[in-house]
């Protein structure tokens, strides 16, 4: 009989369920990529001996079940019996199976101690019959299973120092990290020293032994950098190599758990399959709901940073999709369809945490979409128009033209939601099917206008293109594939940008004063505007009279809850109240934990008070998110936002008396205003305003023509494609995308410190293109063939001269 080493239980938080009650192992890593959302890390792993997962490993979003949300409703760790184990793989299998759920993977509890290897050993209590058993069950009906494991090793393997298998010179005893290290955020294991080539050799034989069993598929929890931990206090990356490794030649699928870190997104890209971008799902409100619609809505502004990660190279996971039960999802009907359109759209995994023996007619619809189940397993995830509204639209173009279209109405009362086709990069007309009521909506042309979306509710169309129509990609596409080292953004984007010209028009004759005229580029936004999300419980307080900007505050109680707003500009301040009633809060600039802010105030109260600022930023786009800590409230009282100025003054003064035409001067290349513009109408060039390189003059008779008192001009300059470029240093670099379509062409930047580009249409040189501009100008056409004979092409654009590569968008007309 093999001798079993019992460990102490140790539980997960919260304190409900167990944690797999052993840490297990680690491993050895490669260093990390840079993430192109934000900074390098800090430091890399240590070993750069591990292996990357095949190109071939999750190829596209997995589908199935997973216990855990089970095993919080019901409050009890232990609830994975192979009882329901079994019942809940015969329950997929009758319903779900036929439509490509297949996963059946356990959660954290299943094993009860380790072998004389420091390996572990499946519950007896659990699985009287052995998990063998289970696995086999599993198996028959034609499905995978799954485990549950965390970084580390724990304190009692490593005390009985026990040989591994298959490593007769290597002991648990000798792969402890010295000093000693905690390993994962409960506390539970100690860090192991992947310098030893022992620790991978532990690993090893823990992958080898489940993938005996037949095990298809591991998370591993409690992965560092995330897990709430970003400082590297805790750092799993090298545990994240050495399993990956390992199961990759186990054939075995690999998911991260949980709120893993963006600024490592190219890191676990290269190892993993999949990986959770969040906090977890349910909502530990046992026997009442397995979640709420405040832990769904959190996942938008999150997918808006994090969607570009997904792909062939692994998933963004949503945690489990519950919207099976009916009333146990803690869900209204329409925030479970929601639910399913995010997830399908986002191409996150669609595993659900439904007692599947208990789904209902209305789950089983949302499950089963085949249409719906299609868009998800393309694996192309959807992207924003604008996070910037309540009334969101998200897209995806697919390789045959064709645009994924979700709207979601994230506000409080029903709404009709306006579809723009330029929008979704779409020049012309196009035919729109209902994806959730299979049917066919007819053509439309410019805007299509999604009728009736209740609160919390969505919609889910596929907008077909009809011949001759050109269609636009953005540098961040999916269906662009990048070749060599590649950046996005990092200060080489130009934003579009509209600043305001205020006209003040007095008359000194009568005793009027002119103002005097400045430059200032701060844009206030109050806390009720419609381009701050929220998320979590928020309550708006109004005409409270303590000083608040506008009178009114939002607010918020509950830890963890968060704003969040994505702007344009170089800097800006987070504006609140400072109170005894209110805590610390923690600052996110682009991804990254920069701040954690206290807004106690032990007497008195602060109105309007500047907690967080910061104004050297690159000019270009940046996400603002502040996540409540600690204290009993947390408020947002306004955002100031930074602008880069592209007037010198942004305020002049017209006398009656002394009519003069008032000058200014462009901070951008002329070349780049767009229009000059009065109570939205375009004003003449020429004739109500004169450009003379820099020089702007609005003549007289214009100004005289307005009323006294204050009159803005608007000027707006053109930017890059949605703000955002795609740029490489590394001459030979390339971007590809394959079309179908008769004419092609490449719209982008010039500037003084780009060169030449080599076009090639189906692998034949046909161009070299000069990119040299001695100023940065945007959307320029670069590059164009109409003569293409009618069907599938590949263009690729290759770096050959320069400093910088920039890319921007791609078009082409279908046939």
């Amino acid at each position: 009989m093999k001798k079993i080493y019992r460990t102490e239980s140790r539980l997960r938080w919260p304190a409900a369920l167990a944690a797999g009650a052993l840490a297990l192992g680690a491993g050895t890593a490669a260093s990390t990529a840079h993430a192109a959302t934000g900074p390098a890390p800090a430091s890399s792993p240590s070993t750069p001996a591990a292996a990357a997962k095949t190109e071939e490993a999750g190829s596209a979003p997995y589908m199935g079940w997973s216990s855990y949300s089970m095993q919080v409703y019901s409050g009890d760790g232990k609830w994975i019996t192979a009882d329901q184990i079994i019942a809940q793989s015969d329950a997929m299998h009758g319903t779900l199976q036929d439509y490509g759920y297949e996963y059946i993977n356990i959660d954290a509890g299943w094993n009860d101690g380790v072998d004389g290897n420091g390996r572990p050993v499946p519950s007896e209590t659990l699985f009287p019959d052995g998990l063998q058993a289970v696995i086999d069950h599993i198996h028959a009906n034609g499905q995978k299973v799954g485990l549950y494991f965390i970084p580390g090793i724990s304190p009692e393997v490593a005390e009985a120092d026990l040989p591994i298998a298959g490593a007769p010179e290597c002991s648990t005893g000798d792969i402890v990290k010295q000093p000693v290290q905690q390993a994962d955020y409960w506390g539970i294991g100690h860090r192991i020293d992947f310098s030893n080539p022992c620790a991978q050799a532990y690993v090893d034989s823990i992958a080898d032994l489940i993938g005996s069993w037949g095990v298809d598929f591991v998370k591993f929890d409690s992965v560092t950098p995330g897990s709430g931990v970003g400082d590297l206090t805790l750092d799993a990356r090298d545990d994240v190599a050495a399993w990956s490794t390992a199961l990759e030649r186990n054939d075995i699928w690999f998911e991260l758990s949980w709120a893993l870190d963006i600024r490592y997104a190219e890191y676990w890209k290269q190892y993993a399959d999949g990986w959770r971008i969040d906090w977890d799902v349910e909502c530990y409100c046992e026997k009442e709901a397995l979640t709420t619609w405040d832990n769904i809505a959190r996942l938008f502004p999150k997918l808006a940073d994090w969607w570009r990660h997904a792909g062939p190279d692994g998933w963004n996971d949503l945690d489990s999709l519950n919207v099976g039960n009916g009333q146990m999802d803690g869900l209204t009907k329409d925030e479970r369809r929601t639910a399913a359109t995010l997830w399908a759209v986002s191409a996150a995994p669609m595993y659900i945490g439904n007692d599947m023996t208990q789904l209902d007619e209305y789950g089983i619809s949302l499950l089963t979409n085949r249409e719906v189940i299609a868009v998800n397993q393309a694996g192309i995830p959807a992207h924003p128009v604008s996070t910037g509204t309540s009334r969101q639209t998200w897209y995806a173009v697919n390789p045959d033209g064709s645009v994924t279209v979700a709207v979601f109405n994230l506000g409080r009362t029903d709404a009709d939601i306006a579809v723009s086709l330029e929008a979704l990069g779409i020049d012309g007309s196009a035919k729109v099917r209902d994806l959730w009521k299979g049917k066919n909506l007819g053509g439309v042309t410019g805007e299509f206008v999604a009728e009736d979306i209740p609160v919390h509710g969505a919609a889910l169309y596929t907008f077909s293109p009809e011949r001759k129509t050109a269609i636009t990609l953005n540098d961040d596409d999916a269906r662009l594939g990048y070749d060599g080292e590649w950046n996005r953004n990092a200060g080489m984007e130009v934003p579009a940008r509209t600043q305001d010209l205020t006209v003040s028009v007095y008359d000194s004759s009568a005793g009027g004063e002119a103002p005097e005229p400045g430059a200032s580029n701060v844009v206030v936004l109050n806390d009720s505007d419609s381009g701050i999300v929220y998320s979590g419980n928020w309550g708006h307080s109004t005409g409270r009279g303590l000083g608040d900007y506008q009178d009114d505050v939002h607010y918020a109680e509950a830890d963890g809850a968060a704003f969040e707003h994505v702007f344009v500009g170089t800097g800006i301040d987070w504006v609140t109240e400072t109170h005894e009633s209110q805590g610390e809060a923690e600052v996110y600039l682009d991804g990254v934990l920069v701040d954690t802010v206290d807004t106690f105030q032990a007497e008195g109260r602060g109105a309007q008070q500047v907690v967080y600022s910061v104004r050297d930023l690159p000019n270009g786009t940046h996400t603002l998110r502040v996540v409540k800590k600690t204290g009993q409230f947390m408020l947002l009282d306004r955002l100031d936002v930074v602008q880069e100025g592209v007037l010198d003054i942004d305020h002049v003064a017209f006398d009656r008396a002394a009519p003069a035409d008032a000058v200014v001067t462009l901070l951008r290349d002329p070349g780049e205003l767009v229009e000059v513009s009065l109570n939205g109408e375009s004003l003449s060039a020429g004739d109500e305003y004169t450009l003379d390189g820099n020089t702007l003059t609005l003549g007289k008779d214009l100004l005289a023509s307005l009323p006294d008192g204050d009159t803005d001009i608007s000027f707006r300059f053109r930017g890059d494609l949605r703000d955002d470029v795609h740029w490489t240093s590394a001459d030979g670099a390339s971007v590809t995308l394959a079309f179908t379509g008769s004419s092609v062409s490449i719209t982008g930047a010039v500037g003084p410190d780009q060169g030449t580009a080599e076009i090639y249409i189906d692998d034949e040189l046909v161009d070299t293109v000069d990119l040299h501009s001695d100023t940065r100008l945007t959307q320029q056409e670069l590059f164009r063939s109409d003569t293409l004979k009618k069907g599938e092409h590949t263009i690729r654009i290759v770096k050959a001269s320069g400093e910088v590569l920039r890319i921007d968008s791609l078009s082409y007309v279908t046939r």
